[in-house]
């Protein structure tokens, strides 16, 4: 079985190639309350991340996987495995989809899908979490249709603009 390809997109590790995407989307100061990202990025910066990726999540303790759509092969998003604990076998979950033409086509989901079954299969994790923001229905709306469930809300976990907003914890557990 192929853990990483579904019937619209695939996921694959990151190449060289991608440092134009991950430059956009990291110092897109729209998207910085999602990754709590309060400066930008530099393209050296990016390019030695990068030289360093062909760590495994053991060494790296994350896992950035580029979400690409199938049709076109455009690389449309960004999933990961963050925090990653081997001792406690969990992993926190990010996902991002750079254009908004791009969102609400399912690519998402089925990335999402694909990551949970790699986490729980082939990593034989026990647990995923996300930490999501309580006005972004769209990411608590993904997550809880695979089942994540609101352990507690952080109160102003995160401030942005000079406000102080709650984040949600969502937990997965993997009972087989």
């Amino acid at each position: 079985m192929v853990t990483l390809t579904g019937n619209t997109i695939y996921l694959r590790a990151l190449e060289p190639e991608d440092l134009d995407f991950i430059y956009r989307i990291e110092n897109n100061e729209a998207m910085w309350h999602v990754s709590n990202t309060q400066t930008p990025y530099s393209r050296f910066l990016i390019r030695q991340y990068l030289e360093n990726a062909h760590q495994d999540i053991y060494e790296a303790k994350q896992l950035r996987l580029t979400i690409c759509d199938k049709a076109s092969t455009a690389t449309v998003g960004l999933i990961d495995l963050f925090d990653f604990d081997p001792a406690n076998q969990r992993a926190g979950v990010g996902i991002i989809i750079e254009q908004d033409q791009d969102r609400n086509k399912g690519f998402g989901k089925e990335a999402l899908s694909l990551l949970i079954n790699y986490a729980f299969t082939k990593l034989q994790l026990h647990q995923l979490y996300a930490n999501i923001h309580l006005d972004n229905v769209a990411s608590t709306t993904l997550f809880t249709n695979f089942g994540f469930q609101l352990i507690g809300i952080k109160k102003d976990w995160n401030r942005q603009h000079n406000q102080y907003h709650d984040e949600a914890l969502y937990q997965l557990i993997n009972n087989n």
